[in-house]
């Protein structure tokens, strides 16, 4: 049986924070992009911040739709979810749900995850989440931005162990950070970009998986600071190398024993996972286009999403709406071991409280409606050509962020989830981003066209 987390009284969280020499707590909860966003309290005034005291004017944010004439937003934070920074012990982070007027407020990005999640618990089902944080790690030079270890020049530096050693003072005091939380690091390397490093922890809730993935990127960029170097979420900053993906993995646990109900030994399609799981995985094919609007969320995010590039060897993202064993061409795949779902479309800057919610919901449909997602794809997706992958009714992901806010406005699922207000909040914005980015000029443009004629 899965223990029951009870909640622990104000008063004795002071008496922790107080012990581990904490002065000042933080009410933080995330706008639209997932930033994290908050006000600071003593810790005598922590129990005011529990009643809603720390106020916020929606309209000051992206995505938080509210009229400046509105009541404003309150924080109220989880007392069983805190972070004690481990760059600056004198603080402690509370993750927060928003409230107005009496009630959760219904776009705020957390409390449409914990949705989902109770219609996952009414099912009887758990939603496991773990993230993989790959991110590049730069410093500013006379020249401009340059990696940290000067000999990390090679044109396949992946898995490379001299740079990885160079980079060890920022990367080894997050790495400390992290397990000191108790999220049990258990792998990290240079990536397959130069500047570029992957950090990978242990899974958890969805919700305890959210919170960590937003103070993760609050750490990273803090810890590099002390370092005189900055993390970057760009999904692509470099058009000649591979971009940084945030794979969800995912699995749904029996509610009352957390048991893995993907895992099984009984697969005869050969991909390693149960019946259940192949519903979940038809579910999130159904509605990958929407989704990727929300986990690919950048005009940036689709330099990443391309079939092939002048990358090391490959671009290592998907751009079909298709799943597979192992196989990393596919959107969806079953790793090796079997028993989670990776969905390899989501990038770094994604909002993840948003993003969970949506690869859930999708998820929980196909389990509800049954559906069967057709045989896998084990072959090198890459392989086919356009004509080939029409031949075979294979959709594509959005080839553009416009696209995909289209898609993501003609699902229903995409208003089900947010709810009207951030529903059309996020639309507006992301049309905005999109039209602001077709109207610019870019160098790449004067650069080719100005002398040309």
């Amino acid at each position: 049986m899965t223990s029951i987390e009870i909640t622990p009284d104000v008063e004795t969280v002071k008496e922790q924070l107080r012990a581990a020499g904490v002065r000042y707590a933080i009410a933080s909860f995330v706008d639209m992009h997932g930033n994290s966003k908050g006000k600071f309290v003593p810790i005598d005034h922590l129990d005011n911040m529990m009643g809603g005291s720390e106020l916020f004017t929606g309209a000051a944010l992206d995505g938080l739709p509210q009229d400046i004439s509105d009541e404003e937003l309150s924080a109220r934070p989880d007392l069983t979810r805190w972070f004690q920074l481990p760059w600056n012990a004198q603080y402690a982070y509370f993750p927060s749900s928003l409230h107005t007027e009496g009630r959760p407020f219904e776009a705020s990005s957390r409390d449409i995850l914990k949705r989902q999640l109770e219609a996952a618990a009414d099912l009887g089902y758990g939603f496991n989440l773990g993230i993989e944080t790959e991110f590049f790690v730069l410093k500013d030079s006379s020249e401009g931005t340059a990696e940290v270890s000067d000999r990390d020049n090679l044109s396949k530096p992946c898995y490379n162990v001299a740079t990885t050693l160079d980079n060890m003072g920022w990367l080894g005091e997050l790495v400390e950070a992290m397990n000191g939380l108790g999220w049990d690091v258990y792998s990290f390397d240079h990536e397959d970009a130069r500047g570029q490093f992957e950090v990978d922890f242990a899974y958890t809730d969805a919700l305890t998986m959210a919170d960590r993935f937003v103070f993760f990127r609050l750490m990273a960029n803090e810890i590099a600071r002390k370092h005189g170097h900055f993390a970057s979420f760009m999904p692509k900053p470099f058009a000649d190398r591979t971009g940084s993906g945030a794979h969800y993995n995912m699995s749904l646990a029996d509610l009352e024993t957390g048991t893995n109900l993907f895992a099984t030994d009984n697969d005869p399609r050969g991909v390693g996972i149960s019946e259940l799981g192949y519903h979940f995985i038809a579910g999130i094919l159904r509605h990958l286009p929407a989704i990727t609007a929300v986990i690919a969320p950048t005009v940036n995010s689709y330099k990443r999403l391309v079939r092939q590039g002048s990358m090391s060897g490959s671009t290592w993202a998907p751009v079909f709406v298709s799943y597979g064993n192992n196989n990393r061409t596919n959107s969806l795949r079953v790793p090796l071991a079997g028993g989670r779902v990776e969905c390899r479309a989501a990038d770094i800057s994604c909002n993840p409280y948003l993003g969970a919610a949506m690869v859930l919901a999708a998820g929980l449909e196909g389990v509800r409606e049954q559906l069967d997602p057709g045989a896998p794809r084990t072959e090198n997706m890459y392989r086919y050509t356009d004509a080939q992958i029409a031949e075979q009714g294979i959709s594509m992901l959005p080839r553009t962020l416009g696209e995909a806010i289209e898609e993501f406005r003609a699902d229903s699922l995409s208003r089900e989830v947010f709810g009207d207000a951030l529903y059309q909040s996020f639309i507006d914005y992301k049309t905005e981003e999109w039209e602001s980015y077709q109207a610019h000029i870019s160098s790449w443009e004067t650069d080719r066209y100005l002398k040309f004629f």
